[in-house]
């Protein structure tokens, strides 16, 4: 479709229909009125514009602009220069709505140069649908500013409010007004464990222990002992009891926290037994004896003691050796209150004050007598030293400690076995060496002694007892220490270069 020419405003309506005047060149226009905007009288009909004919101009009187009236314009009037004319067919389409209330300026048709927007306050205004319209007197209320400014109100007197509220509560439970803490625990279980667990065990010995405080004029000290039989004897380790000598003190304190006198029924400072007994004591619980050949290594233990005069101590380890020769004691420098074990070896914990206690099997027996430890600066004693334990501890096989307990019990005294020869104790080489000359300047080897009807001479160095290497003096000693008298033993001996085996029964001699 071609676009139609603009025609002359003096032209002819080609629909026949005269103009409604020849208006000159400078002429005001008569205003186009959109139809909808017309007011027809009553009872009169008004032509469609659709078909062409023009509706008749009807004068309106504009409003006044809130500013004033606009200079040089005049209402409703087009100037010649700015719109030519439509034609009388395309009126319908291009006529121009009603503008809302005010005179239009230059260009009244939309989309014309220089539209002048209309007054503020029409009927026509136009809707904003985010904004409330404003009230008659042109404040506006409910502003974005107030808006923000209610937000902001209302978080600083929530955080002062919050602020207050915690300021009170930490009061209240500063003051104690709040409720008490109560945390949570488990209920009260049974205190029954499995009879070979280590709390087991350490249930039925505990009542067996005791602890020995002993005092005499010049020392006092504190050690271990157990139960042996319902007659009240007890047994511990001979450097417990020695600072009491013959007119010291002993207490012995049960694990339920009775305490009674004590005396020294006998002792043995060769193999550092002591036995003590109590009198007017009822309810006493024997400790079952174990047996020390059944013992292996890695087996579990249990030692019980008051370490550091700590009462009723419970620690636990295992076997870490057996048949262990060491000495301990010494200090008298003459030798005779040296001991000579053969021993236990374990990594349960024990310390000065376990000495004499007992070291237990996984049934609560007792297969050891807790007697010394190795510790980091010092030598083996128990008492010689103060450093803790480093998981050597020492123990007399319970085996050695029964026969001893009994002979102190029965006779007041142990008997020693012996072979009947005097050794050389500073040899060097390997083995223990039969010395050239005794004590007294006589034979080193005792007149029918046991080492002279084994044929031994001065001179001659023992290397093996029944198969077991021997390395000094002091483990020939302690092996032979393990045995009782008459027993048998198979020598390995070395004489000019050359070894031999020989059958020896042993002696027997006092203690001390």
């Amino acid at each position: 479709m071609q676009r139609a020419r603009p025609r002359p405003l003096h032209a002819p309506d080609p629909y026949g229909t005269p103009p409604y005047g020849e208006p000159g060149p400078w002429a005001p226009a008569p205003p186009v009125q959109h139809p909808a905007a017309a007011t027809p009288a009553q009872g009169t009909a008004m032509p469609s514009p659709a078909h062409g004919t023009p509706m008749p101009p009807e004068r309106v009187t504009p409003p006044p602009y809130a500013g004033g009236p606009i200079p040089h314009a005049a209402p409703y009037a087009l100037h010649p220069a700015d719109q030519a004319p439509v034609p009388v067919e395309q009126q319908a389409h291009h006529a121009a709505p009603p503008l809302a209330g005010g005179s239009a300026g230059p260009g009244t048709v939309p989309g014309g140069p220089g539209l002048n927007p209309p007054p503020p306050g029409g009927p026509w205004q136009r809707y904003d649908p985010w904004n409330a319209p404003a009230p008659a007197d042109g404040r506006r209320r409910g502003t974005k500013r107030g808006r923000r400014l209610l937000v902001v109100w209302t978080a600083v007197v929530a955080l002062v409010a919050g602020g207050i509220g915690g300021l009170v509560g930490t009061y209240l439970e500063r003051d104690g007004s709040s409720a008490d803490v109560e945390l949570p625990q488990a209920d009260t279980e049974s205190v029954k464990r499995d009879p070979g667990s280590i709390a087991g065990i350490a249930a039925r010995v505990l009542p067996g222990v005791v602890t020995i405080h002993v005092s005499g004029s010049d020392a006092q000290g504190t050690g271990t002992g157990f139960v042996l039989d319902s007659q009240g004897h007890i047994l511990t380790n001979n450097h417990v009891v020695e600072p009491a000598g013959s007119s010291g003190d002993i207490s012995v304190t049960f694990s339920g926290g009775e305490t009674a006198k004590a005396e020294v029924i006998g002792h043995d400072s060769g193999y550092d037994l002591a036995v003590v007994k109590v009198t007017g004591v009822r309810g006493l619980k024997p400790l079952a004896l174990g047996n020390s050949e059944n013992v292996q290594v890695g087996d579990p233990v249990v030692a019980i003691g008051a370490p550091f005069d700590l009462a009723n101590t419970v620690t636990s380890g295992i076997i870490s050796a057996k048949e262990r020769p060491i000495t301990a004691g010494g200090e008298k420098g003459d030798g005779s209150d040296i001991s000579y074990v053969d021993a236990l070896q374990t990594d349960a914990p024990i310390n000065p004050g376990n000495s004499g206690g007992p070291l237990v099997d996984a049934q609560g027996r007792v297969i050891g007598i807790n007697s010394a430890i190795r510790s980091a600066d010092s030598g083996s004693d128990l008492e010689g030293g103060q450093a803790g334990s480093i998981g050597l501890g020492f123990a007399i096989p319970v085996n050695q400690g029964k026969r001893v307990a009994e002979e102190l019990i029965n006779t007041g005294r142990a008997t020693h076995p012996v072979i009947g020869v005097t050794l050389d104790m500073d040899y060097s080489g390997d083995g223990a060496r039969v010395a050239t000359k005794g004590n007294n300047g006589g034979s080193p080897v005792n007149p029918g002694g046991p080492g002279a009807k084994a044929g031994i001479e001065g001179g001659d160095v023992v290397n093996a007892v029944d198969g077991a290497r021997i390395h000094s003096a002091e483990e020939l000693i302690v092996k032979i220490r393990s045995h009782r008298p008459e027993d048998r033993l198979a020598l390995t001996v070395e004489r000019g270069g050359k070894e031999r085996k020989v059958t020896l029964v042993l002696g027997s001699a006092d203690g001390s």
